[in-house]
C-alpha cells in the first residue's frame, strides 16, 4: 500500500476514498465533481480539516460531517461508523432551488449529489454498467437481444453522460453524442470512453452511417448543442432507434441554452441567473419537443433520470409522455436488490481489482449481469492512474454482496490483496433513494415521495456497522426532488469484519426489497421470502 497517514486501515481507506472522488472532479479549483454543482467538499478549508480529522480519527470514535463541513469527533464505539454525513437536507417547504442557493451563497451548505458528497465516486464507471443494462434492456425488448444496426442519439459527456458513448459501444450500437463543452469530449476522448468526434452533423452522419451498414459498433462525438443538433437531425427525416439524454437539466442553471457557448452560459450564469434560466428552459423544451417527435415516428425514448421532463414540462411540453428509464427497465433487478454495487482497491494496485473480479466470476455464475459484465469492463475500462484508485462495479442482488465482501474479506487476510477493499454502491439502488420523478415514479401504491425508506437505510446501516453513512438531499435545481442515502463499508482482513460486512451488505440490500415488496410488487416479495429475513407482510 502507499504511505499509511491514519491510525487505522479503515480510516486510511476513506482518506483514499476521498482523495479518488477528488482525482475524478470536473472542476477540482472548486470541488465540483460531476453535474454542475455536486461537491466532495464545501470548501478547501473544509477540506483541509477533513483530511486532518480523518488522520487522527481512533477506531473508537466517529466524525460528523454537516454538507461537507467537518463538525466535530464524539466517542462512538469500535462497532459505529468511522464518518456519519448529511448533505443539503432542507425542510420541505424551504426546499427550493432558491433557499439552497441562498444558503451555498452564504457558505451554509453543498449539494453532494449521490457519491460526490460521501466520497464514493469511481469515474463515469460508477454509471457504465447501468447505462449498458438499461440500453441492453431496451435491446432485448426491442430490437432480438442486439443494438448492432441500431442508431442510438443522446446529449451530454459530463461525469454522469460521459458513460453513454461506451456503453452504447458495448451493447453493439452507433452512439452519436451531442456535447456543448470541446473539453468534457476531449476527456471522454483520452479515457477511452468515446472514440472520436466532430464539429460537423454531416461528418457525425456519414460516421454514423457507415457503422450501421456495417452492423459494427461505434462512438461518436458531436460538439454542438442539443436543442438544435437534435432537431437538425429530425430536419433531414432522421429517425433514431433510441433516443436519450443526460445534458445537465437537473438545474437549468448549468443547462447551455441554444446559441450559447458554455463560457457564455457561465458568464450569464454569474451576471443574470434568472434570464440564463429563462433561455435554458426555452432550449430544453425545444429538445423535449424533438425528442416527443421521435418517439412518436417509433424511435425507443426514454429520460434517463437528468428531470428534463419536469423542465420542460414546466413551459407547457407534454413532457411526460417520455417514461423514465428506471420504472421502464431498471426496477424489475431492484425488485431482487440487484443494483449498482461497487468495489474500490484501497491499495491503489489494479492487481487487487482482478482478484475480486476472479471471485464474482467464480462465485456467481448464475448471475448474467456479472457474468457478462466483468469481461467487457475488464476489456474496456480503463483504471485510473494515482491518486485514483482502482475499481469495478458490478450489479450484485440481494445476498451476493455480503457473500462477496466476506470472501474478500478471508482474501485480505491472507494476503491474496495487498490491501482493503471498500464496498459502496450508487444511492441510485434499491433501498437508497426516493425521488419521485426517477427512481421511486410511478409505485403502484402511489408512495413515490415517501422518504422513511432511504432514512431507514441509512439507520440500519449505521446500526450495522457501516464505515461510513450519508443522508442527502436535492440541492440546486434538485432540490425538493430527492433524498437518498449512501454507505461505505470496508473489508480490511481483520475478523471483527466479517460479522460487520454480512450485516450491513445483507441490511442495504434487505430493507431495499422490502421497500418494493411492501409497494406490492410479487417479484420483490418472493425475493424477500427467499433471503431469510423476518418480513411482516
Amino acid at each position: 500500500m502507499r504511505a499509511v497517514r491514519c491510525r487505522g486501515p479503515r480510516q486510511e481507506t476513506l482518506l483514499r476514498m476521498l482523495e479518488n472522488t477528488l482525482h475524478h472532479a470536473e472542476r477540482p479549483d472548486d470541488l465540483i465533481i460531476y453535474a454542475g454543482l455536486a461537491k466532495a467538499a464545501r470548501n478547501h478549508d473544509a477540506l483541509a480539516t477533513t483530511i486532518r480529522a480523518l488522520q487522527e480519527l481512533d477506531e473508537d470514535q466517529t466524525l460528523v460531517i454537516q454538507s461537507g463541513k467537518p463538525i466535530g469527533i464524539f466517542p462512538s464505539g469500535p462497532s459505529a461508523p468511522l464518518v456519519l454525513m448529511a448533505t443539503s437536507n432542507l425542510i420541505g417547504r424551504w426546499a427550493t432551488a432558491e433557499h439552497f442557493y441562498e444558503l451555498e451563497r452564504r457558505g451554509l451548505i453543498m449539494w453532494g449529489g449521490y457519491t460526490a458528497g460521501d466520497w464514493q465516486y469511481i469515474g463515469s464507471q460508477g454509471i457504465l454498467q447501468g447505462t449498458y443494462q438499461t440500453l441492453s434492456a431496451v435491446a432485448d425488448e426491442h430490437f432480438g437481444g442486439s443494438l448492432a444496426g441500431r442508431l442510438v442519439v443522446t446529449a451530454g459527456l459530463g461525469g454522469m453522460g460521459g458513460a453513454q458513448p461506451l456503453a452504447a459501444y458495448m451493447a453493439g450500437g452507433v452512439a452519436i453524442c451531442v456535447e456543448a463543452d470541446p473539453g468534457r469530449i476531449a476527456r471522454r476522448i483520452e479515457s477511452g470512453y468515446l472514440e472520436r468526434a466532430t464539429e460537423s452533423l454531416d461528418e457525425a452522419l456519414a460516421w454514423a452511417d457507415e457503422r450501421l451498414r456495417a452492423k459494427a459498433p461505434a462512438s461518436i462525438g458531436l460538439l454542438g448543442n442539443a436543442a438544435e443538433a437534435l432537431p437538425a437531425m429530425r430536419a433531414r427525416g432522421l429517425v433514431p432507434d433510441v433516443v436519450t439524454d443526460q445534458t445537465p437539466a437537473h438545474d437549468m442553471r448549468y443547462y447551455v441554452p441554444a446559441g450559447m457557448t458554455p463560457g457564455e452560459a457561465a458568464e450569464l450564469r454569474a451576471s443574470d441567473p434568472d434570464e440564463l434560466v429563462r433561455r435554458a428552459l426555452d432550449s430544453a423544451a425545444e429538445h423535449v419537443r424533438c425528442m416527443l417527435d421521435w418517439q412518436d415516428a417509433g424511435a425507443v425514448v426514454f429520460e434517463y433520470g437528468n428531470n428534463i421532463r419536469a423542465q420542460a414540462a414546466s413551459v407547457g411540453v407534454d413532457a411526460f409522455r417520455i417514461p423514465i428509464f428506471m420504472e421502464r427497465y431498471i426496477r424489475p433487478l431492484f425488485c431482487r436488490g440487484l443494483g449498482p454495487f461497487r468495489w474500490v482497491a484501497a491499495s491503489g494496485d489494479p492487481a487487487d481489482i482482478d482478484v475480486v473480479d476472479d471471485i464474482v466470476t467464480r462465485e456467481f455464475p448464475d448471475n448474467p449481469l456479472a457474468g457478462r459484465w466483468v469481461p467487457l469492463a475488464r476489456k474496456y475500462v480503463r483504471q485510473p492512474e494515482a491518486p485514483g484508485l482502482p475499481a469495478r462495479i458490478g450489479w450484485l442482488a440481494h445476498g451476493e454482496r455480503a457473500r462477496l465482501a466476506v470472501l474478500v474479506n478471508e482474501a485480505v487476510r491472507r494476503g491474496d490483496l495487498r490491501g482493503p477493499v471498500a464496498f459502496t454502491r450508487d444511492h441510485l439502488d434499491a433501498g437508497g433513494v426516493s425521488q419521485p420523478l426517477r427512481e421511486t415514479e410511478n409505485m403502484p401504491d402511489g408512495s413515490d415521495a415517501i422518504s422513511d425508506w432511504p432514512l431507514l437505510n441509512a439507520l440500519l446501516n449505521a446500526g450495522s456497522g457501516a464505515d461510513l453513512v450519508a443522508i442527502h438531499a436535492g440541492g440546486g435545481g434538485y432540490a425538493g426532488y430527492m433524498q437518498s442515502a449512501g454507505v461505505t463499508a470496508i473489508a480490511d482482513g481483520a475478523t471483527a469484519s466479517t460479522d460487520r460486512l454480512s450485516a450491513v451488505l445483507t441490511g442495504d440490500t434487505g430493507i431495499g426489497i422490502m421497500r418494493y415488496a411492501d409497494a406490492g410488487y410479487d417479484t420483490a416479495a418472493d425475493a424477500v421470502r427467499q433471503s431469510g429475513l423476518r418480513w411482516f407482510e
